[in-house]
């Protein structure tokens, strides 16, 4: 049976995050997944997403973020990868809005992590608002926090280049495998696959939205998964005026709305990458609908895009389904799996977690090997829930 130091279940944002610290360190590690990542099946792909440094989650999540800026700019210098582009993040609120950004006083919280670590920002009132950015339909009674090295992140290039970081220093990768379960004992956890078995001092879970089927019992009423959509619609206007240098990612806590919505600059000739997110229906990874329909595309610029941002059109370039993997407190899991401390628990993908991965891979590195991290990781463990 081969054996090795750590293995790592999923290889998403953070399961390559962790398969890469663990190979720079020179531990004999083998990260496995079902599908060959980059994927489009999980959480990690969609061609952007959000990073921000002040972290409306959680003032705890900002030096999670401040430190994974950090690495992604190490691992641009090593590979040549173009991974974060830090062209400024707009959040828009107000006291009317009935939007929820994944946690109460989302805006708040989030002014209240700039204050306190210093992070460059602005909080503009909706006139400036107009001024600066006119796609923008705001309300006068809305207003905006403005941070400039705010920006966004390409998924799949990230995964990329932390699987082939990973493998340059020794780490082996299984993909196509499946997952049949595992087994741990006072000396060692022993993983079982469809092409064999292996055996390590420790075990990471990062699965994703296969958590709940991996780990089974409480897991699968603790850790929800809900199908989002993604749409990129084209501009009728003038491409140049959506392009990053002009126009930031945003985020809108939108009045008369339950949903907010998110959305990007124009980095692929499709258009303007805007969505909303879901959390009425549960699913499964093997029972998702991967297509989006004609009727959710239309509902969608209907109803959350057309009243907000002027110049993007009906017409939808492409779309694509991803999932999230969320707790009862929208926060991240990071904790040994009760009565087994061999196996090491990551759930971070409750819709905010790929930007903190390059940070995750370190803290969970560090377990691992039986090293204290830097962090405080004392929010993301499981006992909170009672």
């Amino acid at each position: 049976m081969p054996g090795y130091d750590v293995i790592v279940l999923g290889l998403g944002a953070i399961g390559s995050a962790a398969l890469h610290q663990l190979a720079k360190r020179g531990v004999r590690v083998l990260g496995i997944d079902c599908h060959s990542p980059p994927h489009a099946f999980g959480s990690s792909h969609g061609d952007t997403r959000i990073t921000r440094l002040a972290i409306g989650e959680g003032i705890h999540y900002t030096p999670l973020a401040m430190r994974s800026h950090q690495i992604w700019r190490e691992i641009e210098r090593e590979t040549g990868a173009d991974l974060l582009t830090q062209c400024g993040e707009l959040i828009i609120s107000s006291e009317n809005k009935s939007s929820f950004t994944h946690v109460p006083a989302f805006f708040e919280n989030t002014f209240e992590a700039a204050r306190r670590n210093r992070i460059v920002h602005e909080l503009l009132d909706a006139v400036e608002i107009r001024r600066r950015y006119p796609a923008f339909n705001v309300r006068d009674d809305e207003f905006g926090y403005f941070e400039p090295e705010a920006g966004f992140v390409r998924p799949e290039r990230c995964v990329e280049a932390l699987l082939a970081l990973a493998r340059k220093h020794g780490a082996r990768t299984h993909f196509d495998e499946q997952v049949l379960g595992f087994d741990a004992d006072a000396s060692g956890v022993t993983v079982a696959t469809q092409s064999g078995s292996y055996r390590a001092d420790r075990l990471i879970v990062a699965a994703g939205a296969w958590t709940p089927m991996l780990l089974g019992g409480d897991f699968e009423g603790l850790l929800r998964i809900y199908r989002q959509v993604l749409c990129w619609f084209e501009v009728d206007g003038n491409p140049a005026a959506y392009t990053p240098d002009r126009f930031p990612v945003f985020i809108w806590e939108t009045q008369k709305t339950r949903q907010g919505i998110y959305g990007f600059p124009m980095i692929d000739p499709a258009g303007v990458k805007i969505a909303t997110e879901q959390y009425d229906l549960t699913t499964t990874p093997a029972l998702v609908d991967r297509r989006a329909t004609p009727e959710e595309l239309a509902a969608t610029h209907r109803d959350f895009v057309a009243p907000y941002v002027h110049g993007v059109s009906a017409r939808c370039a492409k779309s694509a389904v991803c999932l999230y993997t969320v707790t009862p407190d929208a926060g991240f899991i990071i904790d040994s799996l009760p009565g087994c401390e061999r196996v090491i628990v990551a759930s971070c993908c409750s819709g905010h977690g790929f930007k903190h991965a390059p940070a995750l891979g370190e803290i969970l590195s560090d377990l691992a090997l039986g090293a204290t991290s830097a962090f405080d990781l004392t929010p993301f463990c499981l006992a909170r829930f009672g």
